[in-house]
Formats: structure tokens, C-alpha cells, sequence
């Protein structure tokens, strides 16, 4: 029993995403950015067991990961549900991340795993927390910081039934979505690279 709890464990955290948001990520920028964005499912199998995953990912300007949301079914030799939220690294612990749809009650979800370049926090995915995300018009997740202060990231619920119930993203548009993602940061990156020298040259030349 030990070991297909672990096993489910890993699938999920596999599942999330957590090995790679780069396999389907979204970005939240403005609409004249033109980058995908909102919820959105992806199936897949792994070792007997059938992998859904209802997805929303939040990203900075450049790229990197603000917070992701993950609604895990795994079905098969493995069943499990769970809601995973995944932050950046720098945070405090013991405060876990606190989910509230809309104005209601505040839910903690306890850290489960960190990786070097962010952290996991999860609870079942009742039938009850389901419902009150299609419900609900916006989440709120709060992490709390290295220096303590609360990080609020709020991200819409508009589309989010629609992916839940919906059929899996075919994998061509997955891979458009990544390609457009890519494109995205490589382009940020290189915006950046480029004022970084104009301001290097300009203090060269003391203008």
C-alpha cells in the first residue's frame, strides 16, 4: 500500500506539471501581448493510469512562474484527486497557501514538496471545492514571503467549468500554445538584453 500511495504522489506531482510547466504553459499578460492565457485540460497516460489535468498558469513579464493551479484525476491502477498550487521558492512554510474563492472562507493547503525553483502545496479535490470554483468568479491565492508579507495572486474563473467538464486540448494546440509561450520569452529576453546594453553605452559615453 506504501508504495502505490508514492506512486500516486509522484504521478500527481508529474501531473502537475511540476517536472516541466514548460510542456504546457499559459501566460498572463496584456491582450496586445498576444499570449495565450486562462484554463485549460490536459490528458495523457503514465504506467496504466489516466492522467487529467485542468490547468491554469500564471507568469511574470519574463516568463518565469508567478503561480500555477493544477486539478489532478488520476484514474486507472492509481485514483487520486487533488487541487496543487505552485509558487516560487522564498517562501515561509508553516503558512502554507490560502485558497478563497471569491469572499468566502479562506482554505489552507500545506506545502508537500519544494524543488529548487518552486515549491507544491495541495488538498483533495473535493466535490465541494469543484463546485465552488464553477461557481465562483475569482480565486485568490496567498502565499506569504521570506519577509513575511502576504502574496495575493488573484486569477479569473471565467472559462473554468468549461475546461473542467470539457473535452482534453488536442496535443498539436498544446504545442502551439508552448511555441507561442516560447516565443514570448525569448522575445522579452532579448528586449531586455538589448536596453541593458543602451544603458551600459550610454554610461560609457556619459550621456
Amino acid at each position: 500500500m506504501k508504495s502505490l500511495n508514492s506512486n500516486a504522489y509522484r504521478l500527481s506531482v508529474i501531473a502537475a506539471g511540476v517536472a516541466g510547466f514548460l510542456g504546457v504553459g499559459l501566460v498572463e499578460v496584456s491582450a496586445q501581448q498576444q499570449v495565450p492565457q486562462g484554463w485549460f485540460k490536459a490528458c495523457s497516460k503514465q504506467e496504466d493510469v489516466d492522467i487529467c489535468n485542468v490547468q491554469n498558469i500564471v507568469t511574470a513579464g519574463n516568463g518565469q512562474l508567478v503561480t500555477g493551479v493544477s486539478l489532478i484525476d488520476l484514474r486507472g491502477k492509481v485514483n487520486r484527486k487533488v487541487f496543487q498550487v505552485t509558487v516560487p521558492t522564498g517562501r515561509l512554510v508553516p503558512p502554507g497557501i490560502g485558497l478563497q474563492v471569491d469572499g468566502g472562507k479562506a482554505q489552507k493547503l500545506d506545502y508537500v514538496i519544494c524543488f529548487p525553483d518552486r515549491c507544491v502545496a495541495e488538498v483533495p479535490m473535493t466535490d465541494q471545492l469543484v463546485a465552488s470554483l464553477k461557481k465562483g468568479s475569482e480565486l485568490t491565492l496567498t502565499s506569504v514571503n521570506f519577509q513575511n508579507q502576504p502574496n495575493p495572486i488573484k486569477i479569473s474563473l471565467q472559462g473554468f467549468s468549461g475546461a473542467f467538464d470539457g473535452p482534453a486540448m488536442q496535443q498539436s494546440d498544446l504545442e502551439d500554445r508552448q511555441k507561442k509561450l516560447q516565443e514570448f520569452v525569448t522575445k522579452n529576453n532579448e528586449d531586455f538584453a538589448k536596453k541593458l546594453k543602451e544603458e551600459q553605452d550610454k554610461a560609457k559615453t556619459g550621456n
